[in-house]
């Protein structure tokens, strides 16, 4: 019996031996990362209130800091699912000029808005990786949740030729949900077992509902393990998110968010 378990465990250590060879130096079994952006934004916001539709001129050169978390699995060698969060948060005021009509008549006015954005996102795709050696090139299809909460206050004086002048305060704020389908695509590549390099990018489209849009984002890094299971992954993306939300032709908001900057995770691999 002893000799029966020795020729077991020798058999499932050749099978486990087997299987990892089989898999590239460039992917992990299983890892999860952990850390933050911190991306240069652009907001833009336009919303529709009883005194006609406001717009915020683009807000360039803000930075924040947005936490992101990461995790891979694989399946076999050559498949696996990949997950993905993160969440924006920031509040911005700003003075506005607008325009609508009133029984045909033109008005126009201006006023102050006072917004506070959120955005969070998290995703789910299952890729096949093709390759086996030093390159793999991925490919994922999946799901996309996101929910944007949006929350506006306009104060302002509204005027026309049907008015002589007409002081208003109007409030516009909108909390959605949703899920989306997702594209993935991506290219690893070991130089060794400690250091790699990566890019990838990614597609989220919605059409129809009461919130659509789109966000697609592209990244380029490193990833760097001075011990064999813990690592360092510095990258650098590019996001460009536009969402909508629409209940009618005179109750819709937008809101078009541009992040670009680096990223730095700790990542742990098993």
């Amino acid at each position: 019996m002893a000799a029966a378990a020795t020729a077991s465990t020798a058999s499932t250590a050749s099978a486990a031996d087997t299987t990892s060879s089989n898999m590239s130096p460039a992917l992990d079994r299983f890892s999860v990362s952990i850390g933050a952006l911190n991306a240069d934004t652009s907001f833009q916001l336009g919303v529709n209130t009883t005194s006609g539709r406001y717009e915020t001129p683009s807000y360039d050169g803000e930075r924040v800091t947005i936490p992101r978390v990461r995790a891979d699995f694989l399946l076999g060698h050559s498949q696996g699912i990949s997950l993905d969060y993160y969440r924006y948060d920031k509040s911005y005021s700003s003075n506005l000029n607008g325009s609508t009509t009133l029984n045909g008549q033109p008005l126009s006015g201006t006023a102050a808005l006072a917004a506070k954005a959120r955005l969070e996102i998290g995703q789910v795709a299952y890729k096949w990786w093709m390759g086996q050696g030093s390159d793999v090139v991925g490919l994922g299809l999946g799901a996309a949740y996101y929910r944007a909460t949006v929350d506006g206050t306009v104060t302002g004086s509204v005027t026309g030729t049907a008015l002589p002048g007409l002081s208003a305060s109007d409030s516009d704020s909108f909390q959605r949900s949703t899920f989306a389908p997702l594209l993935e695509i991506g290219w690893r590549h070991a130089f060794s077992p400690s250091t790699r390099m990566f890019a990838e990018a990614s597609g989220i489209k919605k059409n129809g509902g009461s919130i659509n849009g789109h966000i697609y984002t592209a990244t380029i890094g490193a990833e760097w393990f001075p011990v064999e299971n813990v690592g360092i992954v510095a990258d650098y993306g590019i996001s460009r998110i536009s969402l909508t939300r629409d209940l009618g032709r005179e109750d819709s908001a937008q809101l078009n968010l541009r992040l670009n900057g680096p990223s730095v995770y700790l990542k742990a691999r098993f």
